[in-house]
């Protein structure tokens, strides 16, 4: 259960933006897609793998 202090005088948007924020980082949403459908470990490990070299290419670029 997500709780969110509202302080006096805050606005009901900004409490909103935080609850939305805090939501996102449990990873409700993300888990429920990834079991909508079955996919291969050999297929979750490859895209592991190419995020991995993608990630490291960005810190390479960023060095030089």
């Amino acid at each position: 259960m997500i709780i969110i202090p509202v302080k006096e005088g805050e606005s009901i948007d900004r409490a909103l933006k935080k609850y939305k924020r805090k939501f996102e980082k449990t990873g409700v949403v993300k888990e429920l897609r990834n079991r909508q459908k079955f996919t291969k470990p050999s297929v979750v490990n490859r895209e592991q793998k190419l995020k991995a070299i993608y990630i490291q290419q960005l810190r390479q670029q960023e060095e030089n």
